[in-house]
């Protein structure tokens, strides 16, 4: 039986720094998109692109982390079926934080652009610039995109039903700072 309470510290770190990148690269994405050319646009662009790559990296080092630590249980009142939908959420979240940027990557790439990390280390093409792909590309970016913000909408939902409904205690397993009784 697991009596552990939390999260390992590492996996609590890494799920709050990339839930605060994730929500600023869809704030930019959604800004950056409406604006007319111009340098700040192309800079706003580039800052997008670093966050997908931030994102891309320390998600692989969660997923790591999240594989060599055991989740806490869940409260006991919580049915299996409530238990299989928030395993399944949480696996379509990780699906979809290595899909989102690893599609933006690609579209990036068909489109001809580089992606140049923190304007220092350029990375390479993975496709060679398709001009006939890039609206398509772009098209999936944008839906995995809006399938992450919806289920993020939907986790978020659930972690307050479980603070405010279910008074279970449940968000503290993934609350930084010290372990309560």
């Amino acid at each position: 039986m697991n009596n552990q309470t939390r999260y390992a510290i590492p996996t609590i770190i890494l799920h709050w720094l990339v839930a605060l990148l994730i929500v600023t690269a869809f704030i930019l994405g959604s800004i950056m998109t409406d604006m007319r050319i111009s340098p700040t646009k192309l800079q706003y662009y580039s800052y997008h692109k670093w966050l997908g790559v931030t994102v891309l990296g320390l998600v692989a080092l969660r997923l790591i982390s999240r594989l060599l630590t055991q989740a806490p249980a869940y409260p006991a009142h919580m049915s299996a079926l409530q238990k299989k939908v928030a395993n399944g959420t949480h696996v379509f979240l990780y699906v979809l934080m290595f899909a989102v940027p690893l599609s933006g990557y690609v579209y990036t790439c068909a489109a001809g652009y580089p992606v140049v990390y923190l304007g220092l280390i350029e990375l390479p093409s993975i496709i060679a610039p398709a001009p006939e792909l890039k609206h398509t590309l772009k098209e999936i970016h944008e839906l995995l995109s809006n399938l992450m913000l919806v289920t993020v909408l939907l986790h978020i939902a659930a972690a307050v039903k479980h603070q405010v409904i279910d008074k279970d205690g449940l968000m503290r397993r993934m609350m930084p700072g010290k372990s309560n009784p």
